[in-house]
This record gives structure tokens, C-alpha cells and sequence, in this order.
């Protein structure tokens, strides 16, 4: 992927070279090929996705001298979502979102679908522009326990609530046309990713609207779903 740096700047490498000094293995050598399906700057975590996948990795293929709750500890050294990829798949995260509680939650059956704009924002740019007094005043942890019993499909709309959305929105208008436009397409739920400039829907689109959004040539669209990993095993999209 065009702008993803090769070098010691790299997650992955990073990861590497953590894992390895931790358990004392420096001496090793790996050779890694990182094939990108999650698109840079979406709001997906996809560097951070990828930086957790090496940490596990590596650490099988030393023979495990890290347990799960290390990997954990350490990743926080890297950034402040990798620890979320260690998870099952669902989590609580607090602080800068390296403090994680592993929650089970039942995804159920449903379609998810990722749709995104060429353009890239810069976190920090959202975060300039989040405007404190107007947060969500809804209590995150109901909103778990709502998650939890019911599952993401069975929830009330309300209990999807991205506070970095309306910031992303301001500095890229584009993407809150993309967001009006898919709001008409029937899907059960319609929000914006981490800090943008992904959107998901839940549920099933159609009619004209929907039509037309995925033949335009300046977006890209995948049809996904919800995984969990398995205990003792890394994401498979099977499970």
C-alpha cells in the first residue's frame, strides 16, 4: 500500500522488536509479508490491528514465552488501541484506551457493511476540532450493558454514539453528505468509525439510493461481519 512505511517506523516492525526485547529474543530474525486490507486513515484501527496480529504472532512463534496478559501490558507502549485487538473481539476500553476489559457480547446474525471516502482525516485534526461541552451525556456503561444483553443488532438506535463524529464532519463536509445519503438507504444503523473516514451500516440496504452509492467510482465498499476470536486462537473470519 502506497505511504506505509517499511522501516523501524512501521507498527509492525515495532511490534516485532518489542516482543522480542521483551522475552529476550533479540537475536531472532523473522521475515514478515503484510498484506493490507484495512484502508489507512478509516477509523478502522487497521495499523493497530496489524501491530497486534505481529505481536501475537511472533510471540507463537517463540514458543509462547509471553503470556496473553503481557502482550497486553505491552502493547500500550505502541499506541493506545492495539490492547482492543488482543481482546475476544469485543471490549471495554478506558483511559487512552489501553486499559481494556474483554466483554462478552453475543454479535448475533446480520450484515455489516464499511463504506468509505478516498480522503483521510488526521486524528489529531478531529480531536482539535471536538467540542467538549457537547459530548454524549449518555452512561457508557448502560450502554454496555445494553450491548451485551442484546447484541449490536437488537439494540435501540440511540445506544450508537460516536462523539468524534460531529468534529470529523466539520472538517470534511464531504463525509457528512456520505453519511445524509446512506441514512436514506434503509439500513438499520448508520455511524462513522473510530475518528472517520469509514461509516458502517448494519442491516440490509437497497432502494435506488443505495444503488447509486455503490456504483460511485470515489468510494469503496466491503460487506463484512462481526468476529470473534477463539480462546488460545487468533481472528478468523469463519468463526
Amino acid at each position: 500500500m502506497p505511504g506505509v512505511p517499511v522501516d523501524s517506523t512501521n507498527l509492525v516492525v515495532r511490534a516485532l522488536n518489542l516482543v522480542r526485547d521483551k522475552t529476550g529474543n533479540a537475536d531472532k530474525k523473522f521475515k514478515i509479508n503484510l498484506q493490507k486490507e484495512c484502508p489507512a486513515q478509516a477509523g478502522l484501527g487497521g495499523g493497530s490491528g496489524n501491530a497486534a496480529t505481529a505481536m501475537w504472532g511472533v510471540n507463537e512463534l517463540l514458543g509462547r514465552p509471553a503470556t496473553l496478559s503481557q502482550l497486553v501490558d505491552w502493547s500500550s507502549e505502541l499506541g493506545s488501541d492495539i490492547t482492543f485487538f488482543l481482546s475476544k473481539g469485543t471490549a471495554y476500553c478506558t483511559g487512552r484506551g489501553e486499559v481494556m476489559e474483554d466483554v462478552a457480547v453475543n454479535n448475533g446474525e446480520g450484515k455489516v457493511t464499511i463504506v468509505k471516502i478516498e480522503e483521510g482525516l488526521s486524528t489529531p485534526l478531529v480531536f482539535k476540532n471536538l467540542e467538549y461541552d457537547k459530548l454524549s451525556s449518555m452512561d457508557p456503561i448502560d450502554l454496555l450493558e445494553s450491548f451485551k444483553t442484546k447484541g449490536p443488532f437488537n439494540v435501540p438506535k440511540s445506544s450508537f454514539v460516536n462523539d468524534l463524529q460531529p468534529p470529523a464532519f466539520k472538517c470534511l463536509p464531504r463525509l457528512q453528505a456520505l453519511y445524509d445519503d446512506l441514512l436514506k438507504c434503509g439500513f438499520d444503523v448508520v455511524l462513522m468509525s473510530g475518528s472517520g473516514t469509514s461509516i458502517f451500516c448494519l442491516g440490509e440496504g437497497g432502494g435506488k439510493n443505495w444503488d447509486e452509492i455503490k456504483e460511485r467510482g470515489d468510494l469503496k465498499v466491503w460487506e463484512t461481519e462481526f468476529v470473534r476470536r477463539k480462546e488460545g486462537g487468533w481472528y478468523d473470519s469463519r468463526v
